[in-house]
């Protein structure tokens, strides 16, 4: 299920809106076209929820995100930002997912732009007693029966 030219300009628009490019730290914005194309090749079962978002976002800029003033995008992606639900948390994530699997930003964080894994990543170790509360609390599950 591919996006609609409409549906893609409104894409491009939000992710434009949500991670602009930067010169200064040498990265491009969410709308650039290979992390546009990505996007839209990745959508998956998240499709609906995307349409929708992007739907939303057109009817609160009062037609069309994109050919919107910019000060109306800017009020239009707060007003979605705070109604919330589902079709915003899929928009958030899908944006990002797709922003940061981009080679020029995994390099401008200083990141070599490969898969974690065989290799892994170092991560700094934190302070474990954070997780005491969650250790000392009552079992939230129920055991399998042995005979299942």
């Amino acid at each position: 299920m591919s996006l609609t030219d409409a549906e893609h300009r409104t894409l491009a628009c939000v992710a434009a809106l949500m991670i602009p490019a930067s010169t200064r730290h040498g990265v491009p914005g969410a709308d650039d076209p290979a992390i546009l194309g990505d996007m839209a090749r990745s959508l998956g079962r998240d499709a609906p929820a995307i349409r929708s978002a992007l739907a939303r976002l057109d009817v609160l800029a009062g037609g069309s995100l994109p050919d919107a003033a910019p000060a109306q995008r800017g009020q239009a992606a707060s007003a979605f930002r705070a109604e919330g639900g589902v079709p915003l948390a899929t928009l958030t994530r899908v944006i990002l997912q797709s922003y940061y699997r981009d080679d020029r930003v995994m390099r401008a964080l200083g990141m070599e732009p490969r898969p974690p894994f065989p290799k892994g990543h170092e991560v700094a170790q934190g302070d474990w007693s954070l997780l005491d509360p969650v250790r000392d609390r009552a079992k939230v599950w129920r055991d399998v029966p042995p005979d299942a």
